[in-house]
């Protein structure tokens, strides 16, 4: 596949539809979570806006990341939650309607919140004169159409036409994640030549960084005592990051395929983390 249409074309179509399916299981007693849970929100999104951020920047400068990939990884770790975050809840058997709330939260925080601190990101990592320009207000703007837009458009089919967004809201999904594939396996023939050593220096630093912030985002909740099934779905929501809109920052807006290789092979590697937690804690949960 060429990387125009893959950046161009098929990224931003993909993260359209994935935000679309995600507006279509959503309604405005999703935002109301936060009124019946405040705590549970409060440290929900501390954990995906704060601590996420501050260990991925900690696992780059750890595992001596080249610049590029330092800067992809952070910038995956500034796209907390998403779609599938909600599926790996429900199968986790956690809190579904908290996991919901922070995901509905979170997309309307981070089209504001990304390009801030992306380039911040930028300017600490790259070194020797080399700059990367993240235009502030188009990428603010850029986001907004193709994260908030079509969100808004999924509540408003489902509060106007119920039935038809419960109709598509499975097809939307299983579309979404075959866009997903279709993507990480576009990148990967990208960079097919270079593949064995963007996996040797990042695959390890994004298997520890999906390990660490799924359990961190599990015992701090629980140290503050919050409940078990709370817990789990806030270690869902730190663990599972939104590849999609990592992919489509890298790779559209910053026009970098190498920048996309840590949120390709985040991705999947998080699947199979993911479906680990969820496998263990079905046999927990009750």
């Amino acid at each position: 596949m060429e990387a125009s249409i893959l950046s161009k074309v098929v990224l931003p179509l993909s993260l359209f539809i994935i935000m679309l399916g995600m507006g279509l299981s959503l309604n405005i007693n999703d935002f109301k979570q936060v009124g019946k849970s405040p705590k549970a929100v409060t440290i929900g999104l501390i954990c995906q806006m704060v601590m996420l951020p501050l260990i991925g920047f900690f696992v780059a400068i750890g595992f001596g990341l080249s610049p590029t990939l330092a800067i992809g990884i952070f910038i995956l770790c500034l796209c907390p939650g998403g779609v599938t975050s909600n599926l790996f809840c429900y199968l986790s058997r956690g809190n579904v309607a908290l996991s919901i709330s922070l995901t509905a939260i979170v997309s309307l925080i981070t089209p504001f919140t990304i390009p801030i601190f992306a380039a911040i990101g930028m300017t600490y990592f790259l070194e020797g004169g080399r700059t990367i320009e993240l235009p502030l207000v188009k990428t603010i703007t850029t986001l907004i159409a193709i994260t908030l837009v079509p969100v808004g458009l999924g509540m408003t089919i489902r509060k106007k036409w119920h039935n038809v967004a419960q109709k598509a809201e499975k097809p939307v999904k299983i579309l979404s994640m075959a866009f997903l594939f279709i993507i990480i396996g576009g990148i990967a023939q990208q960079n097919w030549d270079n593949i064995p050593s963007f996996f040797a220096q990042i695959g390890m630093a994004a298997f520890i960084l999906n390990v660490v912030t799924m359990l961190l985002g599990y015992f701090i909740p629980s140290f503050l005592g919050l409940e078990t099934k709370d817990c789990v779905s806030i270690g869902v929501e730190v663990g599972i990051q939104n590849g999609t809109t990592a992919l489509f920052i890298t790779s559209t807006l910053l026009e970098d395929p190498v920048m996309s290789i840590p949120a390709a092979t985040y991705s999947l590697i998080m699947f199979a983390t993911g479906a680990a937690y969820a496998y263990f804690w079905q046999k927990k949960i009750t």
